[in-house]
């Protein structure tokens, strides 16, 4: 570091003098702070578009994009106090009748009180103090039995082992409840502090549900708390009740299923009550969800007019190259709403034509105009449904639902040639739906995007605009090590001349002073 010595021979304001010749000095590396500053926007602008077409590529796959979306269907049931319906797409437009129902019910397991003396146990009595002796492990084996099968089957294992570890010597009757209610077993149990009886049921309905002991320490703690049986099967007091199928009459066919929710072609139904609670037969009809099928249409339309919209706003943004990037000595210069208005100017039109973008757009019109191989002529092409391009050239490709009643009646019609046109997943260009065309040219254009202005995930060099800001930061740190040495240059030139005034002064002053003393 050069000593600096400040105007005191020449009276100079040295610090300022250098700070104005290293304003010049600095052009160039402003110059390259401000191409920094505009590949960042530019880099940043490139992101929203391929995060707005990310977007929407998210909505066409939620959407028209899904075989489901066009098989929806609409569930009604005459009495939905006694049977609720749903569809899972897969059912035809179909009218069922239901009478006779008994509902499904849950086996129940009561034991025998738990007594000192004549005294019910209390909730809080120490599984330790009951009397037995447990495995090693601390851990209470089980085997379930679901209604309608020999064992139960779980991960492709069957008849698994559940197991419910405790502590004796901590664990309580009562925290012994909340543990298996809270397993795997597929149960809830209570304990009734009054009558000192342990009451267990099983969550699932249906004849046959049974739990097993799969340890004999299991067996004989449960025999403690007033459970009789052996390692087959638990069992209580003649209280206990056992589980029921429901039992119902569907269009004059009568049946009987475990639960009292089950599914019939592709329609689950939901059974809620006796028929001697209701009156009367529940019709259950389902038919084409057409509203829901044409909202989701109009929600593609919209976003994808949305989507080109903004994509053609911006590449033909205008460009203002007259309003560069501020330094930082520009924007001390004004005030914050002039650099926000200065601001809005230069980052106007970054992507002003660009390439990649504008001919993913005639990609993804192309699209839209495109026939598919439906099988039906009437529905291979958007225009045949009600939904054209806009006339007006302004709009730049955006869509139109022209006639809503003839996109309804299509759908109404025919909604598997509607699903066609969307989502049919061809292996050929012309059998694939405009849903699944739309996404691979949004792909293709989002990987072109990113090969030029990366994302998130990627680092500068995997990008050609981030090698470009590599090279960049490079340039500046050399052109700031350069400045540092021009700045010293500078200076160390004012200290010489400096030096040089104060050696004239000191001889000036010793001549005057010879002079002086001659007289």
């Amino acid at each position: 570091m050069t000593t600096r010595i400040s105007g005191l021979a020449s009276g100079m304001d040295i610090d300022s003098m250098v700070k104005d010749l290293m304003k010049a000095e600095r052009v160039p590396l402003d110059k390259l702070t401000q191409k920094k500053q505009l590949l960042e926007w530019q880099r940043d602008d490139y992101r929203d578009m391929n995060k707005l077409l990310k977007d929407f590529d998210q909505l066409i796959f939620d959407g028209v994009g899904k075989q489901s979306t066009f098989l929806k269907k609409t569930v009604t049931s005459t009495n939905e106090s006694a049977v609720t319906a749903t569809s899972n797409g897969s059912s035809g437009n179909i009218s069922t009748t239901i009478e006779n129902i008994t509902l499904a019910t849950p086996r129940t397991w009561i034991g025998n009180p738990v007594k000192s003396g004549s005294t019910p146990k209390p909730a809080d009595t120490l599984l330790s103090s009951l009397g037995t002796s447990l495995p090693s492990d601390n851990k209470l084996k089980f085997k379930l039995t679901k209604p309608g099968t020999s064992d139960y089957v779980k991960d492709g294992t069957s008849d698994k082992i559940f197991e419910v570890t405790i502590d004796p010597t901590k664990e309580t009757i009562d925290s012994l409840t909340q543990k298996l209610s809270n397993s795997e077993l597929g149960i809830s149990a209570f304990y009734d502090n009054n009558t000192g009886q342990m009451v267990i049921t099983n969550k699932e309905t249906g004849e046959d549900s049974k739990i097993t002991f799969a340890s004999t320490e299991t067996k004989n703690l449960f025999g403690n708390l007033g459970f009789d049986g052996t390692l087959d099967d638990l069992t209580g007091t003649d209280k206990s009740k056992a589980g029921s199928n429901a039992y119902f009459t569907l269009n004059g066919l009568e049946t009987s299923r475990s639960s009292n929710s089950f599914t019939i072609s592709g329609v689950t139904f939901n059974l809620k009550s006796n028929s001697s609670d209701t009156t009367g037969p529940v019709t259950i009809s389902t038919s084409t969800d057409s509203q829901g099928i044409f909202d989701s249409i109009v929600k593609f339309v919209d976003q994808y007019n949305t989507t080109i919209g903004k994509i053609n706003d911006k590449i033909s943004e205008e460009r203002y190259r007259t309003y560069t990037p501020l330094t930082d000595e520009q924007r001390k210069g004004l005030s914050d709403k002039e650099a926000e208005l200065w601001d809005g100017k230069a980052k106007s039109g970054m992507l002003k034509g660009d390439t990649i973008l504008s001919s993913g757009l005639n990609q993804l019109r192309s699209n839209m105009y495109a026939s598919v191989s439906t099988g039906k002529s009437d529905y291979d092409q958007l225009a045949k449904i009600g939904i054209q391009t806009s006339s007006n050239y302004l709009d730049k490709g955006k869509l139109i639902i022209t006639d809503q009643n003839k996109l309804k009646d299509a759908i109404a019609k025919d909604p598997e040639a509607v699903m066609k046109l969307f989502a049919n997943n061809g292996t050929t260009t012309d059998t694939k739906g405009i849903a699944y065309r739309l996404r691979d040219s949004i792909d293709s254009i989002m990987d072109k995007v990113e090969v030029k202005a990366g994302n998130a995930l990627r680092t500068n060099n995997q990008f050609a605009i981030g090698k470009q800001l590599i090279d960049m930061d490079t340039r500046i740190t050399n052109f700031n090590t350069r400045l540092t040495q021009v700045e010293d240059r500078y200076y160390r030139q004012f200290t010489a001349m400096e030096q040089a005034i104060s050696r004239s002064n000191q001889q000036s002053m010793y001549l005057s002073q010879q002079f002086g003393g001659g007289q």
